[in-house]
């Protein structure tokens, strides 16, 4: 009898763990402020998962982690969502610029993300992000910067890698200079608050002072040949170089100038904005599915 049981209770144990590893775990602190905190949805699989990292938008002022995981969980991918801290917290920790605080604490979250991969059964190299407007101008950040991991740091979280597989994102700003901006679409008005200063006109007039931030904290400045392939999305208008969109700040002129970028250095893109007939990829979520299953 004694034999029998014994089997049976173990299968019954094992069966309680893996259902709890497939339970989402809400609010992961991945550093100490309230807003650094994580979701994770961890798809069902024997072996490591590639995993989708979203970032919410808001323009790094508003906008919350919540998000539906379904359809990448039903192609075995796991699904990571983000907390960050706002511009407004940055300048309430003195940091400079403002936008350091949303940026960074993206990489943090990422090589969070990737120290886990042993104990949350993640394959670490096929990691993709993806997320609309800040999230997505935060998700081309981390596609196009140099590795920020620091090998010989005490902490091993420092130690992991920032690079992605890939990233499909969605409106995404590409740029934070408003020298190109204004020269793409004249009626451009958004990323101020990047720097703590009041418009866009202002960015201006400082431009040759912060030239250093506008250069770090701007995807397109990071773009090299070693970047990995890039999905953009755009609605509103069909782009044209030169106009006045309704909604410059989420317009397809800015992936157009990107595409454009990335094909002369050789980085596989695709892009997909009105005007485009029989696009390749019609949504993010079809973009990332294809890349990270495959």
């Amino acid at each position: 009898m004694k034999r029998i049981l014994f089997p049976l209770f173990l299968l019954f144990a094992l069966q309680q763990v893996s259902a709890a590893e497939l339970t989402p775990q809400k609010n992961i602190a991945y550093g100490t402020h309230p807003r650094q905190v994580l979701d994770f949805y961890p798809a069902k699989s024997d072996k490591p998962t590639p995993v989708v990292f979203h970032i919410h938008g808001g323009g790094w002022q508003s906008g919350d982690k919540k998000t539906n995981p379904k359809q990448f969980l039903d192609h075995g991918i796991s699904v990571v969502s983000i907390n960050y801290r706002y511009v407004k917290n940055g300048v309430a920790d003195g940091i400079s610029p403002p936008v350091k605080a949303p940026l960074e604490d993206a990489a943090r979250a990422l090589q969070f993300v990737r120290s886990k991969a042993g104990e949350w059964n993640l394959d670490k190299q096929k990691i993709g992000a993806t997320g609309g407007s800040a999230g997505a101008c935060s998700s081309l950040w981390l596609a196009f910067h140099d590795d920020m991991a620091e090998p010989d740091s005490d902490d091993p979280i420092a130690r992991e890698s920032t690079r992605l597989y890939c990233a499909a994102v969605n409106g995404a700003q590409v740029t934070l200079d408003p020298k190109p901006l204004r020269e793409w679409m004249p009626n451009y008005r958004y990323g101020a608050h990047a720097f703590g200063l009041p418009g866009l006109d202002a960015v201006l007039e400082k431009r040759e002072e912060i030239l250093p931030w506008i250069e770090e904290y701007s995807p397109m400045s990071h773009v090299s040949k070693d970047d990995p392939p890039i999905f953009m999305f755009y609605r509103g208008e069909v782009p044209v170089v030169g106009s006045s969109p309704k909604d410059p700040t989420h317009s397809g002129i800015m992936g157009v100038k990107l595409a454009e970028k990335l094909e002369e250095v050789g980085v596989e893109v695709d892009l997909t904005h009105p005007g485009i007939e029989e696009p390749k990829y019609k949504s993010s979520t079809e973009y990332l599915i294809e890349h990270l299953k495959n």
